[in-house]
């Protein structure tokens, strides 16, 4: 049977608007609107300190000091999995919150607003999505000048944590959320940015997801960049920072990209490094040097090598050997808000390696301040590019700034949280590197 054209037109209609329908599957985030202390002491249940007036929280009867233990019947046992419902927070949609108040249990549905999405003046933002081969569906920001043409880009690869890559109005400030504002609208290039698993609008659960997550989450974005009509694929740089600068020469190799700018990078295996971050704190802490000896000998190279090498949980660790519970400040099963498995896979991958097959220009910012990210690393991937015969690269260690681009007057004050200073210098030199690179490709 043959169908009409006017059904043909029908049936095309029907297609694309669900083609389109399913291509925005993810909802906007929300937040509390609210302060609100996150379960301790191995104590269940979030605190509300305070509650913003007129906010959903409050609209729907809730009160300073109710504690939240469930959310959409998830029960509120410990910081992890507060940290996750808090991610997992959507706007628009009913959420039930159960409290108890003076021992009593207090229930009602919520309806929290949608955030507010980032503007940008003289700059088209797309709040896209991409599906890794993990079937994860992860946010997209896509920041680009108003002209026409095949632009350059920027694509933002970030650290290890489960914050947001975000700089919607009224988030609050951090020097790392103003670099990212400053790539976006003073480098007169296309800026994509992917959120992780279980961060901002994305699929899935931070905490639990791992290394090889991560990076596939980065390879769908940058494969969907070079793909957009308004940019070069040619003309693509990748600026990393902190993990992301590890990632950096990776992603280089393996989609041709134009250049690489590394920030606050690592370059040893993660046992080697968290080995070397353990001895500076103990320093920090005022350990003489054979206490330091003593302690990393009997606690903490047992404690990383039965996580990072027997691929144990910090739990398993500290079962079989009870002494190291008092030198372990992690969770049972998560560093840093990642899984055990995140680090167990990235102990085994070898990003060392890519560095040597590097052809590209290369541009290493490190703060000389930066307790995280030793010195020597960065030498190392230096004296590995000249072995190799690479000849554009830089390393520049700026003056005093430690490795979440604040200033400071040495490591001991970054490391123990004393206010520094933000310095646009260092977001400058990142886009004047960015600019040059994708110049020295026309």
């Amino acid at each position: 049977m043959k169908l009409t054209c006017s059904l043909c037109s029908f049936l095309i209609v029907v297609i694309l608007s669900s083609i389109s329908t399913n291509a925005q599957q993810l909802g906007r985030r929300t937040s509390w609107g609210a302060k609100i202390n996150s379960p301790a002491n191995g104590v269940p249940g979030a605190t509300i300190i305070d509650i913003d007036e007129n906010s959903p929280l409050a609209k729907a009867g809730f009160l300073p000091n109710d504690i939240l233990v469930e959310v959409n019947d998830v029960p509120l046992k410990d910081a992890d999995v507060w940290s996750d419902v808090s991610y997992g927070l959507r706007g628009a949609v009913d959420t039930k919150i159960k409290v108890i108040r003076d021992t009593q249990i207090v229930e009602a549905n919520v309806t929290f607003n949608p955030l507010g999405k980032e503007e940008h003046k003289g700059i088209d933002t797309f709040y896209e999505e991409v599906t890794s081969t993990y079937g994860i569906t992860q946010r997209t920001i896509i920041t680009k000048p108003k002209k026409t043409g095949k632009q350059p880009a920027v694509v933002l690869i970030g650290g290890l944590s489960c914050s947001s890559i975000e700089t919607y109005s009224g988030r609050r400030g951090n020097n790392w959320g103003q670099t990212i504002k400053d790539l976006v609208e003073k480098s007169g290039m296309v800026v994509m940015r992917v959120e992780k698993p279980g961060v901002g609008d994305s699929e899935g659960d931070c905490s639990t997801s791992d290394f090889l997550m991560d990076l596939e989450g980065y390879r769908a974005a940058i494969k969907n960049l070079k793909s957009k009509s308004y940019v070069d694929p040619s003309r693509i740089v990748v600026y990393g920072s902190s993990m992301g600068s590890a990632l950096a020469p990776l992603l280089a190799n393996e989609f041709n990209l134009a250049g690489i700018i590394s920030d606050g990078t690592f370059f040893k295996t993660w046992y080697e490094h968290m080995l070397e971050i353990e001895r500076r704190i103990l320093s920090f802490k005022g350990n003489t040097e054979s206490q330091i000896v003593e302690k990393m000998n009997k606690y903490y190279i047992p404690l990383y090598h039965g996580m990072l090498i027997k691929k144990q949980s910090y739990q398993e660790v500290i079962d079989d050997y009870p002494a190291l519970a008092d030198y372990n400040y992690h969770s049972p099963e998560h560093m840093y808000g990642r899984s055990m498995a995140y680090y167990q896979q990235l102990q085994d991958f070898d990003l060392a390696g890519e560095w040597e097959k590097v052809t590209v220009p290369v541009r290493i910012l490190r703060g000389t301040n930066d307790w995280i990210m030793s010195e020597f690393d960065n030498k190392m991937i230096i004296e590995v590019l000249e072995r190799n015969g690479h000849k554009d690269h830089i390393l520049y260690e700026y003056p005093d700034l430690d490795h979440w681009n604040t200033i400071h007057k040495s490591p001991k004050d970054s490391f123990e949280g004393k206010p520094g200073k933000w310095d646009e210098g260092t977001i400058n030199l990142i886009i004047k590197w960015a600019q040059e690179i994708v110049e020295s490709t026309v």
